[in-house]
């Protein structure tokens, strides 16, 4: 990883400064590369400098991301556990009603 981008995010009434690693890396195909991450994070989840794992599809390396947890599965986890919450509370409504008929 080589440096930090820090941005100030709008997390309700406080503007909070994030930081997003920005990598670079070397592609199969020989070409130089770099990318940031759409995951960031305070405090970051990364130091500049520190080495990472970059996964990505050799017919389209511009869409790289970090081997990491939050990289990888915090936006499906946000998305899969708001509609597993929506479908439980579906269902609850639709017991409780099935139940005063």
């Amino acid at each position: 990883m080589v440096a930090l981008e820090w941005r100030e995010e709008d997390l309700g009434e406080d503007r909070t400064p994030v930081a997003y690693p920005v990598v670079e890396f070397t592609s199969a195909d020989g070409m130089p590369r770099r990318f940031q991450s759409s995951t960031g994070s305070n405090p970051p989840s990364y130091e500049k400098g520190e080495r990472v794992e970059v996964l990505y599809r050799a017919d389209s390396p511009e869409d790289a991301r970090i081997n990491g947890f939050a990289s990888l599965w915090l936006l499906p986890l946000i998305f899969g556990g708001t509609g597993l919450a929506m479908s439980a509370g579906g269902t609850a409504v639709a017991t409780a009603r099935r139940s005063r008929s």
